[in-house]
């Protein structure tokens, strides 16, 4: 697999990001991932990266991206926190690698099992993680078709929860960011939700979040 030069970001649409990701998954989950000689793309990139997407995921050590996406190194930006949660310096951090750097996709991904979806189902508080976990309340309170058993131990309910937090995400990210949301409007860029299982490692996207227009 080569190394991603600036020639071939350029060459890649938003809606081939999406099928880059959608195909590295797949090997993933076949365990068919490419063979890649990681030193030589370390070097190939000392000088510089064109990465094609932006990944916003949780810290889950099971979740990497650059694994469930079978992508190598200059491949995507990963962007990882608690719950999938967005900040001003996850935004600017966006902007940076799609403005400045190229990616054409943002991709806001969630899990399976997700323990700070957990925390913010039971309303958790403790430290600085009552802070994170505030910002997951929302999805929490969304949520309307589970009326018993709104806690961690109800697996539907969280997973529920974590769908529409992903969700919400992809909203926030253009009503917070008027750079990202400028550029999907003019199809530079797409921006896209999804959700990872734990069990089976493959990623399925919401396409109701899938927002892509043809370049203006």
């Amino acid at each position: 697999m080569k190394t991603l030069t600036k020639e071939m970001q350029a060459a890649i649409t938003p809606a081939m990001a999406l099928d880059l990701l959608k195909e590295g998954n797949k090997r993933f989950v076949n365990n068919l991932k490419v063979n890649r000689n990681l030193l030589q793309q370390a070097n190939e990139t000392s000088d510089g990266q064109h990465p094609f997407a932006v990944i916003l995921s949780c810290i889950d050590s099971r979740t990497s991206v650059e694994l469930i996406f079978d992508q190598g190194l200059g491949d995507v930006f990963s962007v990882r926190i608690a719950g999938t949660i967005i900040n001003e310096d996850i935004l600017g951090s966006m902007e940076f690698g799609c403005k400045v750097a190229g990616a054409k996709i943002i991709v806001v991904l969630g899990h399976t099992k997700c323990g700070a979806i957990k925390g913010a189902c039971d309303h958790v508080e403790m430290g600085n993680l009552t802070a994170l976990l505030s910002k997951i309340q929302p999805a929490v309170y969304d949520e309307k078709t589970v009326a018993e058993n709104r806690n961690s131990d109800n697996s539907e309910f969280v997973e529920k929860v974590a769908a529409i937090n992903v969700k919400r995400t992809v909203h926030a990210i253009m009503e917070r960011s008027s750079i990202l949301k400028e550029m999907i409007d003019a199809g530079e860029i797409e921006i896209i939700g999804g959700n990872h299982d734990l069990l089976t490692g493959e990623v399925s996207f919401y396409d109701d979040t899938l927002i892509i227009n043809q370049p203006k």
